[in-house]
């Protein structure tokens, strides 16, 4: 089976390096108001699905949650690993293959995490996948960019210089993906990855989710919890429970 972009680019230091300035406090503060907004209890389980590095589930543990973080990147799980403890696990794990059923509280997607797969039944699997693994009043919650503004000022070309690294990067919509591809040269080798996300709008989501067997309950814009505007949110935050 040929292994996809995301399996290739997630796991490749490249990858961390371009991303390393990944905004903490912006996450933390997503956090704080998500949990004051669902009231958790103390004792819930939660799931970050393609956690990454783990920054959010970190911080829900801090806040005493049970977090399981999953992601498929073997590199991103490894540093993961080190800030493990009793209520804090990493496992290596794809989003679309079952994992516990009916054992969180909440499930978590955060940071355009989704929208990797080719087909619209791939994406209506992993949700199914997300909704076999909560509770009967579990929630999942999915935080994408919101597609419209998106594309509306995507900036075609930029570059970014980092630990002696540039970094060209482009981006088009193709097909209904919106596609970055990245290139560089680093000891005198040349590399060329590429993003390729599905540019889903509030329309596609509801249908997916319908199809997968749950209601959006709420919908949000930003990371403070506004309302969605289509047209300038920078966010699309879904709070969604089994149907």
């Amino acid at each position: 089976m040929q292994r996809k972009w995301f399996q290739y680019w997630f796991n490749s230091p490249y990858y961390h390096i371009l991303y390393q300035q990944r905004n903490d406090a912006e996450a933390e503060f997503f956090i704080d108001n998500l949990t004051a907004y669902l009231k958790p209890s103390s004792d819930a389980k939660m799931l970050d699905i393609a956690c990454g590095k783990g920054r959010h589930s970190i911080y829900l543990n801090k806040k005493g949650f049970d977090v399981t973080g999953i992601d498929l990147s073997e590199q991103s799980i490894k540093y993961a690993k080190q800030f493990e403890n009793d209520k804090l696990h990493f496992l290596v794990h794809d989003m679309r293959r079952l994992f516990y059923i009916n054992y969180f509280d909440v499930a978590l997607n955060l940071f355009t995490s989704f929208g990797y797969f080719e087909t619209e039944k791939d994406h209506v699997n992993a949700l199914k996948t997300f909704r076999k693994c909560l509770t009967a009043k579990g929630i999942l919650v999915i935080d994408y960019f919101n597609t419209e503004k998106i594309i509306r000022n995507l900036n075609s070309c930029e570059t970014k210089s980092l630990d002696g690294i540039t970094f060209n990067i482009t981006k088009n919509v193709v097909d209904g993906k919106i596609i970055k591809k990245i290139n560089f040269e680093d000891k005198q080798k040349v590399y060329n990855f590429e993003e390729r996300v599905q540019a889903f709008s509030l329309e596609d989501f509801q249908q997916m989710i319908t199809k997968a067997g749950m209601v959006i309950h709420q919908s949000f814009g930003s990371y403070s919890l506004e309302d969605f505007d289509q047209n300038n949110s920078d966010r699309l935050i879904l709070i969604c429970k089994k149907a």
